[in-house]
């Protein structure tokens, strides 16, 4: 087990020890010997510094990395005394908010174009390589560092003296240039025998200490809490000049291109809040004596009396994507006993205006309404005693006989598909799935997707090939249908990834008039895109929603100023040579990334054998965090879809008249007959029946 802190506060961070400690977590879940390095900043320090420069007593600052005069509580007060400094220099890629002020600006290097070591972990080691020659004139911001304390050194030789007389043990035979090699292809090195001492605990754990410290912080407080905190896809605000990362719905509100108030239900209500089709209140959020106008969107399972603003928003001088994107919630941080607190217990109020705001979500409905062959779950205790427990199976009557009940899957107007060779399919955990959207953004980035922007989400013309559709539980029972579009007060939460089924009986293939989406012989539904005339019939027809439209051309068009990568020689540089940029009045959807597996087939035809799944994943697949995306060849039994899922061929063939052994796996909206080859688990839900 483990219980993690949200809280920068000690004596909240000191409770959740004591927890930790109670469970028995240190030694097993906890390892004090090789502690995380991931965010080792000094608040107290940090302060100290901003004191200093506004004194006027620092002679020079380096901004290495960094942009604090935005991200930082007291940006403002460091920005006017930087006028003090002697000397202040930046190595910002870019005149952002910080090196706009200072009087030098070295660029660096951007991380794919530089030699980059880094400790995340005591005693785990990793080496960055650079994967492009520099394109602007720029110098890694460490080779400045060294050039300006008098070493000429270039920063790769450092680097590799550096891990010659630190890393590599002479006891190793084989010699340094193999220890580098091979520290370079694996990109870890582990140096087993170094840890720290792991520090004893002497005190006994005190919780009513801790619970009395964190009282006299925030018992004082009255009125509305307001919790600061970082989108998944925006964080910090450090990338937000990107605009996939912009146009990412957010893991819970499917929100783009914004950020906002989130308020409970319950104080929604009584404030006369109102949400419909993304279409919300707006109100003046004043926080001390700082006012600020912004949207406010409802959030089931928010505690009643708290307020939550994302950061990274209200950048000034991040880039033409960025720019005047949202308020910055920054100067909004406060501070207590030298820590920064994203927490604001006391003055802060909310006045409801008349005027609304658009927010451009990509999702707003709550629910799946009851429908439980959407969402197919069961309880931990229910799945031990029944492994297909929460499956939804429908079966249709046969008119011969209405006591014989069939299977959709057994019933169909079409003949079916032969794979002989391949028969390439996707499972989907849904116990594993965060909701994070590492696969949406990998899929953008693998298929030069569009981004179209804040007013073309609004409607609803979002070009995204893959959604992860996210829904609560709600309390209503099963007549009560207005009921069941509400979610409940504290809601469970499913996240589904939805992309093209790929289906063996597809309906988008039956109705194009001009065969522009067909079958292949390996499964996939395919696009011919110099065929489509762009009738739209097979979005009519996907009962999952998963086609897109070219509505407009996004490529070499003024009008689409955010979709930086298709409109400058510059951007394009991200596009992927292998995959067709797509033009006005095309529909387009997930391909399976057709591209990666015939690269895989040419790598295996070559060394003379069968693909395996070290050569083909998709995108998303290889992006997922969780592994909660399998992507293989169905017709190997050799590979990872084929063993997870229990595949057997009834005639071993390759028909698509396949069984599927692992009990908890189905496909989505079976009693239509489509067949895809996209599966799902159904999720177990670690609870008691009780509670379900």
């Amino acid at each position: 087990s483990l219980v993690v802190s949200a809280s920068n506060d000690p004596a909240v961070q000191s409770l959740v020890n004591g927890i930790n400690s109670m469970l028995g977590n240190y030694g097993s879940t906890l390892d004090l010997a090789k502690p995380m390095h991931y965010r080792n900043g000094d608040d107290t320090s940090m302060d100290a510094l901003i004191d200093n420069v506004k004194a006027g007593s620092v002679g020079a600052v380096v901004f290495y990395n960094c942009n604090p005069v935005y991200n930082h509580g007291r940006g403002a007060e460091l920005a006017e005394g930087l006028s003090k400094t002697g000397l202040f220099v930046s190595t910002s890629d870019r005149m952002d908010e910080t090196a706009s002020l200072v009087g030098y600006v070295a660029p660096d290097h951007h991380y794919l174009e530089s030699w980059n070591d880094a400790e995340p972990r005591q005693g785990h080691y990793s080496l960055g390589q650079p994967t492009i020659s520099p394109i602007f004139n720029t110098r890694q911001g460490q080779e400045s560092l060294l050039s300006w304390a008098g070493n000429s050194t270039e920063y790769f030789d450092y680097l590799k003296e550096y891990w010659r007389n630190n890393m590599y043990m002479e006891s190793e035979a084989l010699g340094f240039q193999y220890f580098w090699d091979k520290s370079l292809q694996d990109g870890v090195y582990v140096k087993e025998t170094e840890a720290i001492d792991q520090p004893l605990i002497s005190a006994e754990y005190d919780p009513e200490s801790s619970a009395s410290s964190i009282a006299a912080n925030y018992g004082k407080g009255s009125g509305i809490e307001m919790m600061l905190y970082q989108k998944v896809a925006i964080g910090d605000g450090s990338q937000a000049n990107n605009p996939w990362l912009q146009e990412t719905p957010d893991t819970i509100t499917k929100s783009t291109w914004d950020n906002y108030i989130t308020v409970s239900q319950a104080d929604a209500t009584a404030s006369g809040i109102v949400n419909f089709e993304g279409k919300t209140s707006m109100v003046n959020l004043t926080v001390g004596g700082t006012t600020v106008k912004v949207p406010v969107i409802i959030q089931p399972g928010q505690a009643k009396g708290t307020i939550g603003l994302a950061l990274g928003y209200g950048r000034t001088s991040a880039g033409k994507v960025a720019d005047n994107v949202g308020i910055d919630a920054n100067p909004f941080i406060s501070k207590l006993n030298g820590h920064s607190y994203y927490a604001v217990t006391s003055g802060v109020s909310l006045e409801v205006l008349s005027e609304t705001y658009q927010v451009a979500q990509t999702q707003t409905h709550e629910t799946y309404m009851g429908r439980e062959n959407v969402v197919q779950e069961a309880t931990l205790e229910e799945y031990q005693s029944d492994p297909s427990a929460g499956r939804w199976s429908p079966h249709i009557a046969t008119w011969t006989n209405e006591e014989h009940q069939l299977k959709p899957g057994e019933v169909s107007l079409w003949k079916g598909h032969k794979y002989p060779n391949h028969h390439w399919g996707l499972m989907v955990d849904m116990n594993s799935c965060t909701g994070c959207s590492a696969c949406h953004v990998a899929c953008q980035a693998e298929n030069n997707i569009p981004v179209v922007g804040r007013a073309e989400v609004i409607m609803r013309r979002e070009m995204h090939w893959m959604r992860i559709d996210r829904y609560y539980g709600s309390d209503a029972g099963e007549d009560d249908l207005l009921g069941l579009e509400k979610a409940s007060e504290n809601p469970e939460v499913t996240f589904q990834p939805m992309m093209c089924q790929h289906c063996n009986n597809a309906p988008c293939e039956t109705v194009c008039p001009v065969a522009a989406t067909t079958h292949s012989t390996e499964g996939l539904n395919q696009m011919t895109y110099n065929r489509c005339i762009g009738t739209r019939y097979c979005a009519n027809n996907c009962p999952y929603k998963v086609r897109r439209f070219n509505w407009f051309k996004y490529h070499d068009n003024d009008q689409f100023a955010e979709n930086t990568s298709m409109n400058n020689d510059l951007g394009k540089m991200v596009l992927n040579p292998d995959v067709t940029v797509r033009s006005r009045g095309v529909m387009e959807k997930c391909s399976f990334c057709v591209q990666r597996i015939q690269a895989g087939k040419v790598t295996a035809k070559i060394e003379g054998r069968r693909t395996n799944d070290e050569d083909v994943t998709t995108a998303c697949a290889s992006a997922c965090p969780t592994d909660a995306l399998v992507f293989g060849d169905m017709n190997n039994p050799e590979s990872r879809i084929s063993k997870m899922l229990q595949i057997k061929d009834y005639e071993g063939d390759g028909t698509i008249e396949k069984t599927v052994g692992e009990e908890r796996a189905y496909t989505m909206l079976e009693e239509v007959g489509t067949k895809p080859n996209v599966l799902y688990l159904t999720k177990i839900r670690n609870k008691d029946k009780a509670e379900a």
